[in-house]
């Protein structure tokens, strides 16, 4: 049979046009497929770039605060911690607004003409030095009493060379490295060359000498110290020497006796270097191992009421309770034993035999319950000024 003809396809019927739909603000996506908003794209791009712009005027915001703080902070940390600074209320009353030296750093330069009106022409001394050097009490016209220790005057000018002159740079600048309320602190220097004079202006200590109290009949009865002062004394004396030697490089005192300890108000230790040592310390272990044996005579002295000049004979009986000084009043025997023994280790020996003053600190510390708080000056009227009131 012959095969049957496939059936034509009928054609497909012509699409009637229909109207072009109406725009909608809100076109509903057909079915399957994907319909993109434009006006939702550029919201979304307008708030990008919305977001991105504020972020900008942040970050310029950010920075233009930023740099001119930290710039600020530069400058108050060179102008507070720098070379050239205000000098405190207390200095202002000489001469204004005086700027601190380059050199040597941080300390004050004061007109002679000042420091005479401060001292009544020098004539208030209360104190005096081999050498011919004496130490003035001036009162600066703020109220701040200071004590002026003349280094060179007009009749030492033909000898004063280079290397006198060095030498008291190298002074003043020791001496203002020592940062401890135990040290009677350098306040400042006089350099003028009509008439020829050197000073040095220190901090006052209104009670005089350790010596003056221990050996001077009008003041040691006046001013009596008991077990419990002297205690506070030695220890304020010892934590300034641990201070010191602990300095880098280490700064050995080499004249420790009680003419250079003086007393605050509150009868607080204030170690002095009120003139020019015979001899000038490199730090090395003999000139710190001497200060740990001048402190071993000074606590000789205290605890004995004697001169400390037998206090490296070495005697293992050196003291004895008859040998205690009878204007101590009570006194605890078992702490004075264990504190002579520290004195003992103190004078005794050579050198580096010897403990260093932070092991005597520390020795001592455990034996009398006095911390470095407890032993220095509860006020000083330079406090006031460094607080710029």
């Amino acid at each position: 049979p012959s095969p049957s003809p496939s059936p034509s396809p009928s054609p497909s019927p012509s699409p009637s046009p229909s109207p072009s739909p109406s725009p909608s603000p809100s076109p509903t996506p057909a079915s399957g497929g994907a319909t993109f908003n434009t006006s939702a794209n550029v919201q979304q791009l307008n708030r990008r770039s919305n977001r991105s712009s504020s972020l900008r005027r942040s970050m310029i915001m950010m920075a233009a605060i930023g740099v001119p703080l930290l710039f600020a902070i530069v400058v108050f940390a060179v102008v507070r911690y720098g070379r050239v600074s205000t000098v405190n209320p207390w200095i202002r009353g000489l001469s204004g607004q005086l700027q601190k030296e380059t050199t040597p750093p941080g300390v004050p330069r004061i007109k002679r003409c000042e420091l005479e009106a401060a001292c009544e022409d020098f004539s208030n001394v209360i104190g005096s030095f081999s050498g011919g050097f004496r130490l003035y009490k001036g009162t600066l016209i703020s109220g701040v009493e200071v004590a002026v220790a003349p280094i060179a005057v007009e009749s030492a000018k033909k000898n004063w060379s280079s290397f006198s002159q060095s030498q008291f740079w190298k002074k003043i600048e020791m001496l203002s490295r020592v940062k401890h309320k135990n040290f009677i602190s350098l306040l400042g220097y006089c350099e003028e060359e009509s008439p020829f004079t050197r000073m040095l202006v220190f901090e006052y200590a209104p009670n005089g000498t350790l010596f003056e109290h221990l050996h001077n009949s009008a003041v040691r009865e006046a001013e009596p110290l008991d077990w419990p002062m002297r205690l506070r004394i030695a220890m304020g004396v010892a934590f300034c020497l641990d201070h010191m030697h602990g300095l880098q490089p280490p700064l050995p005192h080499l004249n420790v006796n009680s003419s250079a300890v003086y007393l605050s108000e509150d009868y607080a230790a204030k170690v002095s270097v009120f003139v020019p040592r015979d001899r000038g310390g490199d730090g090395d272990a003999a000139d710190l191992a001497e200060d740990v044996c001048g402190f071993g005579a000074l606590l000789f002295e205290m605890i004995s009421g004697r001169k400390s000049s037998s206090a490296g004979s070495g005697d293992d009986d050196l003291l004895r309770d008859w040998d205690v000084d009878p204007r101590l009043g009570r006194y605890d025997g078992d702490q004075v034993g264990k504190i002579v023994e520290v004195m003992k280790m103190c004078v005794g020996g050579q050198g580096q035999r010897r403990p260093s003053m932070g092991e005597v600190c520390l020795r001592l510390r455990e034996i009398t319950g006095i911390a470095p708080d407890g032993a220095v000056p509860k006020w000083s009227p330079m406090w006031l000024a460094e607080l710029d009131i």
